[in-house]
């Protein structure tokens, strides 16, 4: 199964720039690129701060911008987002029982879920009871699969200092539940952090961010101010199947120089 991950978009109304960057410019060269090089992709997942300040005109003008995406998506919902104002642009995008934009998806090679850990006015995650019931009834549904975890904030510590009081607000519940199933977890991939990150937990579960399309940091770990940067857009190609799972990145506008030969072996 190829996936799509694009993260941290930031979308705004035409002509508003971001932190120095044009975050519509940006995702329409990355939406673009996509339908041009993985029309052969079965999904799409956007992980989060879809849009800068979760105005209608911006999810609006999101909805415009995929429009032209050949395949299924999946919409999460980040710090920025705003559940009501997107929910009535997206009315066909799945909810659980209690309003949250969570959901999962089964395919050969396990389950999918997808995580809401939005909650307004909070800029860190939260992962309460309400969530935490319907992630119990998925992780039980799920039996014998493993599970693949979409999610805008990591739910662990990212080693990064900015990020230091505006990671998940859970004491690691979350991240416990998810270890608790028995077929175990393949990955947990999440945005927010806008930039490239992969480790592996202290439990022994595997994690990674993709870069921000829109803008991002200068990467410094130890810097509680760091500094924000544009570049070309940026997405992620995800292979889930026999091998287990695989994360690719991509990036837009990047100038060939020639192309390499073929190697042969051995």
């Amino acid at each position: 199964m190829k996936i799509i991950q694009l993260t941290d978009t930031h979308l705004m109304p035409s002509g508003m720039v971001v932190n120095g960057v044009d975050p519509e410019r940006q995702l329409r060269r990355a939406v673009a690129d996509i339908c041009e090089r993985h029309a052969d992709a079965e999904l799409l997942v956007m992980t989060g701060d879809l849009c800068n300040f979760g105005d209608p005109e911006a999810y609006q003008l999101l909805k415009e911008i995929l429009e032209p995406v050949p395949f299924e998506t999946r919409l999460m919902l980040g710090n920025h987002d705003r559940r009501p104002e997107f929910r009535d642009a997206f009315p066909d995008q799945p909810v659980d029982g209690a309003g949250y934009v969570q959901s999962h998806i089964d395919m050969p090679h396990g389950r999918l879920l997808f995580l809401d850990s939005h909650e307004a006015g909070v800029i860190g995650g939260i992962y309460g009871e309400e969530r935490m019931v319907w992630l119990d009834q998925a992780l039980t549904e799920a039996g014998d699969q493993p599970v693949t975890v979409f999610i805008h904030h990591p739910p662990m510590d990212c080693g990064i200092a900015h990020f230091e009081h505006i990671g998940m607000h859970d004491d690691g519940r979350l991240l416990a539940r998810l270890k608790a199933h028995p077929k175990g977890v393949r990955h947990v991939v999440f945005g927010h952090i806008h930039v490239p990150l992969a480790g592996t937990t202290a439990e022994g579960i595997a994690f990674s961010s993709g870069q921000a399309c829109s803008h991002r940091f200068i990467t410094d770990i130890d810097a509680p101010d760091p500094m924000w940067t544009g570049g070309n857009p940026c997405y992620r190609v995800l292979m889930l199947d026999e091998h287990g799972f695989r994360a690719y990145s991509a990036e837009v506008g990047e100038v060939p120089t020639e192309r390499a030969v073929i190697c042969e072996g051995p």
